[in-house]
């Protein structure tokens, strides 16, 4: 996942998403997915949004270098997050644990 050269690495990590939560939080590894509560509703983008912003801000990275590649419309997503390799990504975030 780390990329050669001067670019910054990026690390893809599938997420479990539960919109309209009562809080923001990072909810733990479920299986190889990371869990993410957040409180905005699934409309237009909103918790998406709220997605991105959340684990950036778990990871200590700015907002813009975590982004939603697949699954917009899903409670199953798939990120990307830049700028961190996947072991300093599961350090940050805790190891993978099966619930």
């Amino acid at each position: 996942m780390s990329e050669a050269g001067n670019r910054l690495s990026r690390v893809k990590i599938s997420l479990k998403v539960v919109p309209g939560a009562s809080r923001d939080a990072i909810a733990g590894w479920y299986g190889d997915r990371l869990r993410v509560r957040v409180g905005a509703a699934p409309q237009r983008g909103k918790a998406n949004a709220a997605v991105e912003k959340l684990v950036a801000h778990a990871l200590g990275l700015p907002s813009q270098a975590v982004r939603i590649v697949s699954g917009k419309t899903s409670a199953r997503k798939q990120i990307e997050i830049e700028g961190l390799t996947e072991s300093d990504i599961i350090s940050r975030l805790g190891p993978h644990q099966r619930e």
